[in-house]
């Protein structure tokens, strides 16, 4: 639709928003965690420095979120009364930062029983090329070694690569050899492709529940309600929400 405006007229309304966009924008910008790596975001972030984020209505049901079961990898208790259900990109430098502090919490949650951690992937190719590789290498660990080496080889992965696709790949059987497994037949497994579709029907469960970036996380607390978690939150944030679901 097109229509006249007079000068003073346009002049009136170009100050009226103006004013109007500085509130809005203060709300948005303390509303928001500088965390997720969003599919409409731009470049990556550097080290040090925050990726300008986009406010984003959530847009899937947290209720489509698969059960957790026995099957996924899980640090702590299953039966912990709250649960941090994290859909993760391993060169994700978010999820990097992720990883160290949801270690801190299960320091303390999880060694009184209250939290268990479930780990997903959510490899974002057009971000992070190597991520699927990555995701097929820790289901490797944890064909090899079970849970237990699942989670040392997530920490070790992240403790080392630099994030934003910085990975060589060729440390993946090195990660591995490191955490004690067989190197050449974990090497074996990473050539195969029987965790691709595990990967990628998590990979669709996240967006079924309204992630569209990572790190996403949902937490469900002792009476089955879903709260989503978005971005790197920092741990006083995650507690208030732990503390939250564990009601």
């Amino acid at each position: 639709m097109v229509r006249k405006i007079n000068i003073m007229e346009e002049k009136t309304q170009t100050t009226q928003k103006n004013n109007l966009a500085m509130p809005i924008a203060v709300v948005i910008a303390g509303a928001l965690i500088a965390g997720a790596v969003l599919y409409s975001g731009g470049k990556t972030p550097t080290a040090g420095q925050p990726q300008q984020q986009v406010a984003q209505k959530q847009t899937g049901d947290l209720e489509k979120m698969t059960p957790v079961s026995s099957k996924d990898h899980i640090r702590g208790d299953i039966n912990a009364p709250v649960k941090v259900v994290e859909y993760s990109d391993t060169e994700c430098p978010f999820c990097k930062r992720f990883q160290t502090t949801m270690n801190e919490v299960m320091d303390t949650y999880g060694k009184e029983g209250k939290v268990a951690w479930v780990y997903r992937h959510f490899p974002i190719d057009q971000l992070h090329s190597k991520a699927r590789k990555e995701a097929v290498a820790m289901e490797c660990a944890n064909e090899l070694g079970g849970n237990d080496k699942f989670w040392e080889y997530a920490d070790r992965l992240y403790e080392v690569t630099p994030a934003n696709n910085g990975l060589d790949l060729a440390e993946l059987p090195k990660i591995a050899e490191y955490v004690g497994l067989d190197k050449s037949k974990f090497s074996t497994c990473l050539a195969s492709t029987r965790y691709d579709k595990h990967i990628q029907d998590e990979v669709e469960n996240a967006q079924a529940t309204g992630g569209n970036g990572t790190p996403w996380s949902i937490v469900v607390g002792k009476d089955g309600k879903k709260y989503p978690l978005s971005g790197a939150q920092p741990i006083s944030a995650i507690k208030q929400l732990i503390d939250l679901a564990s009601k």
